[in-house]
C-alpha cells in the first residue's frame, strides 16, 4: 500500500519547493530515508485491530481491565506533524479478555495513521466494542501536538485530553469514577 517511489518524488518536490538543493550532500539520501520512515510510522494503514483483538481467553470475573500509560506517537492529518502522549484503555469483559499487549497494539494500529486525536480515541473504543464484545469500554488520551508547539500558537507543554465511553461506561458514572481513581486522578 505504501508507495515509496511516490514518497521519494514528493519529498524531492518539497525540498525544491522550500528552496533547497536536492543534490546537496546532506539531502541526497533524504527522500529514501523519509520513504522508509513513512513506511514505519504509517504502518497502521496496513493493519486492523481484529488481528490483535481476535485471540481471547475466557474469564469468570467481569471486573474492569485497565491498561494505562500506553505511550504512542502519531501524526496530525492536518499538518503532518507529530502528536504524542499516553493512552489509557479500559473495558469490562463479558466473559472474555484479551492479552494485555493487544490493547497497546490496538492503540498502535490507529496511532500509526494520519490521524486526529479525537478520532483516535473513538477508534480504539469502537474496536474494543466490536471485537471483544465487552460490556463497556473507556479510552482517555492525553497528548501534546507539535502543530501547537512549534508553529501557530507556539504553546509547548499544552496537553489535549480526549475521552470516549461506550456501553456501561457511558451509562454508569460510578464506573467512570473508578476508572479515574485507578488512573490516580
Amino acid at each position: 500500500m505504501i508507495d515509496k517511489e511516490k514518497i521519494e518524488a514528493g519529498v524531492k518536490l518539497l525540498l525544491e519547493g522550500i528552496g533547497e538543493d536536492v543534490n546537496r550532500e546532506g539531502l541526497v539520501e533524504t527522500p529514501k530515508r523519509i520513504a522508509r520512515m513513512y513506511e514505519e510510522i504509517f504502518g497502521g494503514l496496513e493493519q486492523t485491530p481484529e488481528e490483535h483483538l481476535s485471540k481471547t481467553f475466557s474469564v469468570k470475573d467481569n471486573s474492569m481491565v485497565l491498561e494505562k500509560d500506553i505511550v504512542f506517537y502519531s501524526t496530525c492529518e492536518h499538518h503532518l506533524l507529530p502528536f504524542y502522549g499516553k493512552a489509557h484503555v479500559a473495558y469490562i469483559p463479558n466473559g472474555k479478555v484479551v492479552g494485555l499487549s493487544k490493547l497497546a497494539r490496538t492503540v498502535e494500529v490507529y496511532a500509526k495513521r494520519p490521524q486526529l486525536q479525537e478520532q483516535l480515541t473513538a477508534q480504539i473504543a469502537d474496536a474494543l466494542m466490536e471485537y471483544l464484545k465487552p460490556l463497556g469500554a473507556m479510552v482517555v488520551i492525553e497528548a501534546e501536538h507539535m502543530c501547537m508547539t512549534m508553529r501557530g500558537i507556539k504553546k509547548p507543554g499544552a496537553q489535549t485530553v480526549t475521552c470516549v465511553t461506550r456501553g456501561v461506561f457511558a451509562e454508569e458514572e460510578k464506573l467512570q469514577a473508578t476508572f479515574w481513581h485507578m488512573l490516580g486522578r
